[in-house]
């Protein structure tokens, strides 16, 4: 657990793991570095794992002004420079999955390999709207109604009906946190910054081995999307986790697991049959 100065801002990291190749994950917009707590044993067996809260997020510093991706790249490049290892294995989910493409194009000869869960190229239309929904109701200050609007279409319905307990108890937690108006604030600001995101066609400048996963019932970033990034990015591999939603991780830990660090640990030399 540390900090770091990052253009005049405490940011939040993490390294578990003594061993093996480092592997950063990047959390989605919502979420923290605590969310992976129950991810860290498997993560850092065989990896040097590598947690960070972007800026607005977690137990870095919040903004005051708006902002696109561009400062988050930053901050992601300036932790490497922190850093002793050379080059890094990056696992983005959702918006953690828009700043890992961007920064595969900006500095390649960081990016070991590259793993895209439950994200996109670009924030479409349809997207963007959600996103002015979102902000509309947290400019209201109602943690109830921001849940509400927010989480439970991140899950499958399936997910939803069989982990209801699971589900009460994220409920109350979650409401308690949107009740904060700075969280608020800041979610505001993280979803904005998304609003003009479109790296579509900067797709093909993307060098390194790339994991793309998606989930069969994602209805907040559908498969649709997820296939515009195996079509651009040369050489994808790309794989559907079925029954899924957004929260791949948590609908599907086992999977889910076994695809990042999996990909993440191959050897950089092709597999010859």
């Amino acid at each position: 657990m540390a900090y770091f100065d990052f253009e005049g801002k405490k940011v939040y990291y993490e390294i578990h793991g003594e061993v093996g190749e480092p592997l950063v994950i990047l959390n989605g917009i919502m979420m923290s570095t605590n969310s992976w707590k129950p991810f860290i044993n498997d993560f850092s067996k065989n990896n040097v794992t590598i947690l960070v809260d972007f800026l607005d997020q977690g137990r870095s510093e919040r903004m005051t002004e708006s902002y696109n991706h561009d400062i988050q790249v930053r901050l992601l490049n300036s932790l490497f420079d922190q850093l002793p290892y050379q080059k890094y294995a990056i696992m983005g989910i959702s918006y953690g999955g828009e700043v890992a493409i961007q920064y595969a194009v900006k500095h390649p000869q960081r990016v070991r390999r590259l793993i895209l869960a439950n994200t996109c190229a670009r924030t479409s239309d349809w997207l963007r709207k959600i996103g002015d929904g979102w902000n509309e109701v947290a400019k209201t200050y109602n943690g109830l109604a921001y849940y509400l609007t927010t989480i439970p279409v991140i899950y499958s319905t399936g997910f939803y009906e069989k982990q209801s307990a699971w589900m009460q108890n994220r409920e109350g937690t979650l409401t308690e946190y949107f009740s904060n108006p700075q969280v608020l604030e800041a979610l505001i600001r993280l979803t904005d910054s998304s609003r003009d995101y479109d790296y579509t066609d900067r797709l093909g400048e993307i060098t390194c081995p790339t994991l793309i996963i998606s989930g069969s019932e994602d209805g907040l970033v559908p498969p649709t999307e997820q296939v515009i990034l195996h079509q651009g990015i040369k050489g994808s591999v790309y794989v559907t986790i079925n029954g899924s939603g957004h929260a791949s991780m948590y609908e599907d830990p086992a999977s889910f697991c076994a695809l990042v660090l999996g990909f993440a640990n191959l050897s950089d030399k092709p597999i010859k049959i």
